[in-house]
């Protein structure tokens, strides 16, 4: 089965496309104008880098977040389209336990963190087991400060990986207890480990519904804290 996976929740692109016995080819871009002009374009150069044309995709996987507004809106209505015309069903990963696996090697309890802005990150924590991760908590929209919290609770060794966690590194080393940070090669969720975690639920015909194909929204959009704002300020 040839699947078409699509990470559009932070401000990397990623972009790949594989089968049960292996990845033909992916790529991954952060630009600053923004994921509506660099997604079609990114899918549109990895099939013809993989000489395979887009009648030949029979599914695709897209990452829900929590993530950005904007980018996981265009991520999600590209893989929606493809799909309905392509007539293919679809699979809708979080884009946290996508992160979160790609860690999946670490002997340490994992907490996967993205950068929500505003001084807030998207966090949820995991525990390594054969072949994947399972995740043991809610995801959380908090300040940087909440997640040490957290952290100072449980002593407990613990991996980071994320975005979030390279660019508040200082305020969470503060929890006192041991931490590792993943690298910059594994800090924003990638289509990859998306199209490795979607295989199995395709292959299984678990096909995630077209209603349920919506965005993890942990937090109201910045429009409408925006709107909030100016309204108890009115």
């Amino acid at each position: 089965m040839l699947v078409l996976a699509i990470e559009t929740s932070t401000p990397q692109t990623s972009v790949a496309l594989g089968t049960e016995q292996g990845v033909l080819g992916a790529t991954r871009l952060a630009w600053a104008r923004g994921h509506a002009e660099v997604v079609t374009p990114s899918i549109q150069h990895l099939l013809v880098q993989s000489e395979v044309e887009l009648r030949q995709v029979s599914g695709v996987a897209v990452g829900l977040g929590p993530g950005l507004f904007t980018g996981l809106r265009v991520g999600i209505a590209t893989a929606r389209a493809l799909a309905q015309v392509l007539r293919a069903p679809m699979v809708g990963m979080a884009s946290l336990d996508v992160l979160a696996y790609a860690a999946r090697y670490s002997r340490s309890r994992i907490c996967a963190v993205t950068d929500g802005r505003r001084g807030e990150v998207f966090s949820a924590f995991y525990r390594p087991v054969p072949g994947g991760v399972t995740r043991e908590t809610e995801f959380t929209s908090d300040p940087a400060e909440h997640l040490v919290a957290e952290l100072e609770a449980s002593a407990e060794e613990t991996l980071l990986v994320g975005d979030g966690a390279l660019l508040y590194r200082r305020t969470l080393e503060e929890a006192g207890t041991p931490l590792e940070f993943g690298s910059a090669a594994i800090a924003f969720p990638d289509a990859v480990s998306l199209l490795e975690l979607a295989l199995p639920r395709f292959l299984r015909e678990e096909y995630t519904r077209p209603a349920a194909i919506v965005p993890h929204y942990v937090r109201k959009s910045d429009a409408e804290i925006d709107w909030a704002r100016t309204a108890r300020s009115a």
